[in-house]
Order: C-alpha cells, then sequence, then structure tokens
C-alpha cells in the first residue's frame, strides 16, 4: 500500500536468528540486531547477511536506531532448572534491564519477550512480579502464556513463556495467546539412517546400556529415547527439549543414534534452507538455546495484524529470505 511505512524492528539477544523469521516472512525491517557469542554471529549473518552487534551492555541505547517493535528472547539460563536458577543475582538474569533501558528511551509500539517457563516462578513468583512492574511502569499493557512447541507442529516439548506488550492498551485487548494445536509428527524430522555419518551412533556400550534401562517398556518405531539426569530413560514419539551444555548421548533416536545438526534444526522449526555453517558441536548449542519458530510465528501473524491495524501497510514480501534473497519458507 503506497506512502504506508515499513515496520521496524529490532533483534536482541538475536542467537540465530529463531524469533527474528517470522517477521522477516511479513515484510518487517530489521534495523538493529545484537548477539555476543560468536558462533551464533556466524550463522546469523550466513541466513540473513546482518552482522550482530556484540555485547548490548556496551551499546548506549541512544545509538540504537528508532524502531516500533522490540524481539528479546533474553538469557534464560539465570531462571532454568537446568541452570542454578539465580535469576537476577546472576549477571544474565540482568539482561532484562538493559531491555528496560532500551525501552525506556525508544519507547516502541510492542514488544515481543520469550524466556523459560520458570521465569514465572522463579524466587516465588518475585522475580516475574519485578519484571510485569518495570514494564508497566514503562506505560506496557503486556499478556503473557506459557506454549509448548509440541502444540505447534514440532515433535519437541519445550515450555516457553512468550510476553506480548503493547503501548496503547486497546492494542493490548485485541490480542490473545488462543491458537488451534497442530499434530506434530516425528517421522517428518527424521532423516534416513542410511545417510547419516557414523560417528552420530551411539557406541555399542551405551545402546547395550540403553536395551538394559528399558527391559519391559514398551518400544516403538520412530521414537527418540530420553535420558533423564537420574539414569531413567522415556521412549517417546517426541523429543524432550534440546539443551545447551546436555550430555552427548541424553536424547537418542530409536535408542541407536543421536541427531543430526539439520534434524536439531527442524526441530525448532527452522526452515530447509537455513545454512548450517558451524561445527555440529554449535549447532547443538545453538538450537538449545533457539526458539520454536512456528510458535513465534503464530504470535507474530497476531501482533502484525493489530500494528497494521494502526496505520501501517501491507506485508512487502512473504516467506524467509536468506541473504542472496532466494524465497524459502511460506508462512
Amino acid at each position: 500500500m503506497a506512502g504506508k511505512k515499513a515496520i521496524k524492528f529490532i533483534d536482541l539477544f538475536a542467537g540465530i536468528g529463531g524469533i527474528r523469521i517470522p517477521f522477516d516472512e511479513l515484510g518487517y525491517e530489521c534495523v538493529f540486531s545484537s548477539e555476543w557469542d560468536k558462533a551464533a554471529c556466524q550463522t546469523y549473518a550466513a541466513n540473513f547477511g546482518d552482522v550482530p552487534h556484540g555485547d548490548i551492555t556496551k551499546i548506549r541505547e541512544q545509538d540504537i536506531p528508532s524502531h516500533d517493535l522490540l524481539l528479546a528472547g533474553f538469557p534464560c539460563q539465570a531462571f532454568s532448572i537446568m541452570g542454578k536458577m539465580k535469576g537476577f543475582a546472576d549477571t544474565r538474569g540482568t539482561m532484562f534491564f538493559e531491555i528496560e533501558r532500551i525501552l525506556r528511551y525508544h519507547k516502541p509500539k510492542a514488544i515481543l519477550l520469550e524466556n523459560v517457563k520458570q521465569l514465572t516462578t522463579h524466587d516465588h513468583g518475585n522475580t516475574f512480579r519485578v519484571i510485569l512492574a518495570i514494564l508497566s511502569s514503562l506505560g506496557y499493557s503486556v499478556k503473557y502464556k506459557i506454549l509448548n512447541a509440541l502444540d505447534f507442529g514440532l515433535p519437541q516439548k519445550r515450555e516457553r513463556i512468550i510476553i506480548v506488550g503493547f503501548l496503547n492498551a486497546r492494542c493490548m485487548e485485541k490480542f490473545d495467546f488462543d491458537f488451534k494445536k497442530i499434530p506434530y509428527n516425528l517421522s517428518s524430522i527424521l532423516e534416513d539412517d542410511l545417510n547419516i555419518d557414523k560417528s552420530f551412533f551411539a557406541s555399542d556400550l551405551i545402546k547395550d546400556k540403553r536395551q538394559k534401562a528399558t527391559v519391559g517398556k514398551e518400544k516403538f518405531y520412530p521414537s527418540v529415547w530420553h535420558e533423564n539426569k537420574s539414569g531413567n530413560i522415556s521412549i517417546l514419539d517426541y523429543s524432550c527439549a534440546l539443551r545447551t551444555g546436555a550430555s552427548y548421548n541424553y536424547l537418542l533416536v530409536n535408542g541407536i543414534r543421536r541427531f543430526t545438526s539439520r534434524e536439531l534444526l527442524r526441530l525448532q522449526g527452522f526452515p530447509e534452507s537455513f545454512k548450517i555453517v558451524v561445527s555440529h558441536q554449535e549447532i547443538r548449542r545453538q538450537t538449545g538455546n533457539s526458539v520454536a519458530v512456528p510458535m513465534i510465528r503464530m504470535v507474530a501473524k497476531k501482533i502484525d495484524k493489530i500494528l497494521r491495524g494502526e496505520g501501517y501497510g501491507t506485508p512487502k514480501t512473504e516467506g524467509f529470505k536468506s541473504p542472496d534473497n532466494k524465497r524459502t519458507l511460506s508462512a
């Protein structure tokens, strides 16, 4: 629509761009991104053509371009069960206050934040109450909900809290977290074992231990054999949440092999064209830190509908585009 401006956004704690992809699909313009991890920046640059700025704590808010929407999957280890749950006492937990200072200066029309579900219960709920109080003091009306990747067509149980906020309270009234569940299918993300490098297969010792630990349990295929911290093995038709720094063999496809890099990206809903430019070890870490793209996509579409109603034009493009400008994924 002629005369209508593009919706601009910034991508904080960008990781490998999982939150960005749906907004690129909608034709939004990313005017700034920030990520401190060098390997994640490699992946991000290869897929979006942008090299993220580094440590956000060293970037002045006035040096960040004005924007309509702030995206941030701020570091979650400080609030995670798998972490030490120190919250704001952990340096990573204070990253929310970097978001606060940017919001205070720029006052974008909308925000989308993502974190682990334990954020709501950390320190008996005090941490989350502080976050909500700060957002309210900045003028944002917010809604939040814990969403599960399993409900968005991905064979991964990954529960995350999504926080959406608008400066205009009437806009917030129009937003909801009502989504129709999409069935998942583990087979859809798996590669043929015949095409997989032998290095992904567990040793005979590991496979034998898994078989002994599952005596008497129903075995079916395809399946994911998940070993928890106590050594108990569950046989599931989905993957448990991908984790950064987890044991190399805590998830085994059919009890015999590990997920490949491409399969890990599929478990998070990344497009097939998403470029892999780092080691498998880095992809394990990056996907463990990333988001379920289809989940963000559904939230993004609802945010977009509201922002377009505020006077913005129709989307410029459809589909995720890699730096070579080739359309690769429809919404």
